[in-house]
């Protein structure tokens, strides 16, 4: 078991984390994915994040226990030296931080949830590419000569990365698209027909026709503009011809002074 372990703990882990980056590439995709795809591609996500960290785990201790790593080396990234056998050791430590630093942030998403604390969030959850790139060079140059199937591994997972990445280029540059389309036409201005209210462009309210008074004079029809001052008065009515007949007294020639 330890042998297995040692021999194919560190491929394990490095397939883990290429499917944990696929599938978060993948998950981001809004425009191409529905809700509920999204929140499968999430669960896968985690879930490979998870295997990831665990054969990592397994893999530092196998090589440990084995004397195949001092655990200094193992612990300090580059402790051994930056040449050789000490550089690769050191790229693989250091690609075990960074998939630490990108699962704790994947945990604790909602820490970061608060405004302003989105961009932090992305750069440190991003540590798992430089991760995986580390990871990579690790695995094909530090210890033992690869066999075929673990080269055939790598590659799968190099093929894998690449297109996961053409994927989220091709979203981005259709949510751009998308964003900075041709605007919607202008609606045409309508203009009404002469003595009617016309209909002004946007923003501006419609000329009223103006408001005429009838002269009492002549019985003409003029605007009320012209007689600022004049107030609008209304004459009394006239009384009927019999009761102003009965309300006069009666004339008669003997009341005339002689």
């Amino acid at each position: 078991m330890n042998r297995f372990l040692d021999h194919t703990g560190g491929v394990l882990a490095l397939v883990s984390l290429t499917a944990t980056v696929v599938w978060g590439l993948i998950a981001t995709g809004r425009l191409l994915l529905g809700p509920r795809a999204r929140l499968l591609a999430q669960a896968v996500h985690r879930a490979t994040a998870v295997c990831a960290l665990g054969f990592l785990l397994t893999h530092i201790a196998v090589k440990v226990a084995e004397a195949h790593a001092a655990p200094v080396a193992a612990l300090v990234p580059f402790a051994s030296g930056v040449c050789g056998a000490g550089g690769l050791i050191g790229l693989g430590s250091l690609a075990a931080y960074l998939m630490v630093l990108a699962g704790a942030t994947g945990a604790l998403r909602s820490a970061f949830a608060g405004k302003g604390h989105a961009r932090r969030w992305r750069a440190l959850h991003a540590c798992a590419y430089p991760a995986w790139c580390a990871a990579v060079l690790h695995g094909l140059n530090a210890g033992r000569e690869p066999s075929g199937w673990v080269t055939a591994c790598y590659g799968l997972c190099l093929v894998a990365v690449a297109a996961a990445l053409a994927f989220r280029y091709v979203r981005v540059r259709r949510g751009r698209a998308a964003a900075t389309g041709p605007a919607a036409p202008a609606a045409p201005v309508r203009t009404a027909a002469p003595g009617r209210h016309a209909v002004a462009s946007a923003g501006t309210a419609p000329v009223p026709r103006p408001v005429r008074s009838r002269s009492r004079t002549s019985g003409a029809h003029a605007p009320a503009a012209l007689f600022p001052g004049r107030p609008r008065t209304r004459s009394a009515p006239r009384a009927p011809r019999g009761a102003a007949a009965l309300g006069r007294a009666p004339h008669s020639g003997s009341g005339r002074a002689r």
